[in-house]
C-alpha cells in the first residue's frame, strides 16, 4: 500500500514538474497557461514530494523535490529580474493610473465601477471590456473630458482610456489577428512632460498562437514611441510567460517590486499577476497596488503612481 501511494504522488508529481519544465525547451502556447503559474506548481509539487517521503523514503522522492525548489526559485528569479529600484516615499508622484479590466457582461455593477473611478483620484483610466460603463459615459466626461473608445476611434466598447488632460495623437490599432481595437496609443503632456500611454488587451495564451503574436506587434510598436513610457492592461498571462519575458527584455520595461494577483479573484493574494503597469525609463514606478474591490469582475484592478527620473 505505501509503494503503492508513493508511485502515485510521484507519477504526478513528475507530469506536472515535466510541463513545467518545457517552458526551457519550447514556448508551445497550449503550455503557456501553465508557465505562468510555475511558481504554484513548483511549490506544489514540493509539498507533494515531501508527502511522498512521508509515506516512503526514496531517492526519488528526494529528486522531485530538489527539481521542485529549483522551478520555484528560478521562477522567483525571472520575476525579479524586472523590478525597478525602490523610489522614495516623500517623492511627489507625476501621476496616477487606474488600470481596470471590468468583464464585459458585467452591467449591475457598471454604476458601482463609475463611482469608484470618479472618487479614485486617477488622473488616467484603462477600462477594459468597458461596454458596462457605456451608459455612464455622461458622468464620467464631467471629470475625465478627454478619452479613446467606445464610439471615439472605435465602435465598439472594449477598451476605454479616460483622462483629465487632453490626449495628443491618440490612436487604435490591431494586436495580432484575432481581434480587433485593443490597443489604445496617446500622449500625455503632465505640466510639461510628455507621457507615452499603451493601453493593451491580450487574449488568451492558448488560443493557438495568438498572443505570441499579439506581443510580437507590441514589440514593433514600442521603439516607435521615445521617451517616457507606460504599457497598462491586461496580458492573460504573467510575466513568467516566455513570450512576455522577451517584450520585456528587448523594450527595456520594468515593474513593481512585487506585482499585485489580479486573477483568479477567488484566489486572492495567492492568484497570478496577469493585468500588469509596466514602465520604460525615465518612467518608474512609485507604487502598484491592487483595488481589493472586484465588482462584480473577475479581474481584480490596479491603481499606479508614477516618477520620472530627470
Amino acid at each position: 500500500m505505501r509503494d503503492t501511494i508513493f508511485c502515485v504522488f510521484s507519477v504526478l508529481t513528475t507530469l506536472v514538474l515535466a510541463i513545467v519544465s518545457l517552458r526551457y525547451v519550447t514556448d508551445f502556447y497550449l503550455l503557456s497557461f501553465f508557465y505562468s503559474f510555475q511558481v504554484h506548481l513548483a511549490a506544489a509539487g514540493a509539498v507533494a514530494s515531501v508527502a511522498a517521503l512521508l509515506v516512503k523514503r526514496h531517492w526519488y522522492g528526494l529528486l522531485t523535490l530538489a527539481v521542485s525548489v529549483v522551478l520555484a526559485v528560478h521562477g522567483i528569479v525571472m520575476m525579479r529580474e524586472f523590478v525597478e529600484p525602490a523610489v522614495e516615499e516623500s517623492r511627489p508622484a507625476l501621476f496616477r493610473l487606474m488600470s481596470f479590466n471590468i468583464e464585459n457582461d458585467n452591467f449591475a455593477n457598471g454604476p458601482d465601477i463609475a463611482d469608484m473611478v470618479i472618487a479614485s483620484g486617477a488622473d488616467v483610466v484603462n477600462i477594459l471590456e468597458a461596454e458596462p460603463l457605456l451608459s455612464e459615459l455622461p458622468r464620467l466626461l464631467k471629470i475625465y473630458p478627454y478619452y479613446i473608445g467606445c464610439g471615439v476611434g472605435m465602435e465598439q466598447c472594449d477598451t476605454l482610456v479616460l483622462s483629465k488632460r487632453p490626449l495628443i495623437e491618440p490612436r487604435i490599432r490591431n494586436l495580432g489577428l484575432l481581434w480587433r481595437n485593443r490597443l489604445t496609443i496617446s500622449t500625455i503632456d503632465f505640466d510639461g512632460q510628455k507621457v507615452n500611454f499603451l493601453a493593451a488587451h491580450l487574449t488568451k495564451p492558448y488560443y493557438d498562437e495568438f498572443h505570441g503574436l499579439e506581443v510580437w506587434d507590441l514589440a514593433e510598436v514600442i521603439p516607435t514611441l521615445s521617451g517616457p513610457l507606460v504599457l497598462a492592461g491586461d496580458f492573460n498571462t504573467s510575466i513568467l510567460a516566455p513570450d512576455v519575458q522577451y517584450l520585456m527584455r528587448t523594450q527595456g520595461l520594468g515593474t513593481a517590486s512585487l506585482e499585485p494577483a489580479t486573477w483568479p479573484i477567488h484566489a486572492g493574494a495567492f492568484g497570478i499577476p496577469i493585468d500588469h503597469v509596466l514602465t520604460r525609463a525615465p518612467l518608474r514606478l512609485k507604487s502598484v497596488r491592487r483595488i481589493e474591490n472586484g465588482f462584480g469582475s473577475n479581474h481584480f484592478g490596479l491603481m499606479a503612481e508614477f516618477v520620472i527620473d530627470r
